[in-house]
């Protein structure tokens, strides 16, 4: 997904069964600026906090500490800035500043990201991950976030081969199928400018120079077959 995942990197932010909305822009010479909100749904927000609890965390705390993730990611490759805040205790908003796109995120084999900008102003932007690359990204952006999709036994972070269906059933068996609903009914949602007008995207739609992305977070919490977008720019 473009922008380096940015996407990916927004998800991860929240972990599971969230509403994810990301605006950003890439430049001709690589820098990046993502501005992000996220938040739990309902259910999903109950089950972490009953994780937090069981864990003996106060109640009230931020389930989704954005400052705390913003600590975490603002040590990853590639980043310039993190700036993330609370909006309630289940909610983040914030920007994220990215150095250069091809270095984001950019570490232990990961090198997902592809970015080309000609002289001529055309260019042409490639991003794939997959499980293997999905679990090393998530653990350089919040060891935290890590635990908890681990709990939620999510494929990206334990690593295990498993199918769309056969994940949401495991999930409804364990925490209910009111979970496994809101995963399968979440997607991410992006809208990215690129440096020129954009001639072809593979894995969104475009307006000029506008690309949106809609990312089922189901596909990205099991990486059943890898993921890979391309945007080609004039």
């Amino acid at each position: 997904m473009p922008l380096a995942f940015s996407l990916f990197a927004a998800f991860l932010l929240t972990f599971a069964s969230c509403a994810t909305q990301i605006v950003g822009s890439l430049q001709t010479d690589g820098r990046s600026e993502l501005d992000i909100h996220a938040a739990l749904e309902p259910r999903m927000s109950a089950l972490i906090m009953g994780f937090a609890a069981a864990a003996g965390i106060a109640p009230g705390t931020a389930i989704l500490d954005g400052p705390s993730i913003a600590a975490s990611m603002a040590q990853a490759p590639g980043i310039a800035s993190v700036s993330l805040e609370n909006t309630s205790p289940v909610s983040i908003q914030g920007r994220v500043q990215v150095s250069h796109i091809a270095d984001l995120l950019a570490a232990g084999g990961t090198d997902f990201i592809t970015f080309e900008q000609s002289a001529g102003g055309g260019g042409r932007f490639t991003a794939g991950i997959d499980r293997d690359s999905g679990r090393v990204i998530l653990a350089l952006i919040s060891p935290d976030i890590t635990n908890y999709l681990a709990a939620l036994m999510a494929p990206v972070a334990t690593g295990e081969a498993m199918t769309r269906a056969e994940y949401l059933f495991l999930v409804g068996a364990v925490y209910g199928s009111g979970i496994a609903d809101e995963i399968s009914a979440a997607t991410i949602r992006a809208w990215i400018d690129f440096p020129g007008p954009i001639q072809s995207v593979r894995g969104g739609t475009f307006v000029g120079r506008r690309a949106e992305f809609a990312i089922p977070l189901l596909d990205v919490l099991v990486l059943e077959t890898p993921l890979s977008y391309e945007v080609v720019w004039r």
